[in-house]
């Protein structure tokens, strides 16, 4: 598995961690204080989430993850501030295979 697949995921899955909570503010700001409108920043972040769904998927095909983890982690761009949590965990359990891969090509 080549490096730039994590850091794929990686960029991404902060992203649309930000871009969650932006959203997750601009509801309360439009329901809660009727002030705002969330019209631009949903869209933004539907594109940027379907950007991170794809990249996820392609580093969990690469890391030959079950489905449910394969889920855990697409639930995690899913729920504010959940991507700040499984992002480096993601990261800590993926390096390794990264570093097995030259080693692999190599034999």
């Amino acid at each position: 598995m080549k490096s730039n697949v994590l850091s794929r995921y990686r960029v991404m899955a902060y992203v649309t961690a930000v871009w969650l909570l932006v959203f997750t503010v601009a509801i309360i700001l439009k329901y809660g204080f009727e002030v705002g409108d969330t019209m631009l920043i949903s869209q933004i972040h539907g594109v940027l989430f379907i950007i991170y769904v794809i990249f996820a998927f392609d580093l969990g095909s690469k890391a030959k993850w079950p489905l449910g983890k394969l889920g855990w982690v697409l639930a995690a761009g899913c729920i504010p501030v959940a991507s700040f949590f499984v992002e480096p965990k993601i990261t800590r359990e993926v390096r390794p295979l990264l570093a097995d891969a030259p080693a692999i090509a190599k034999a």
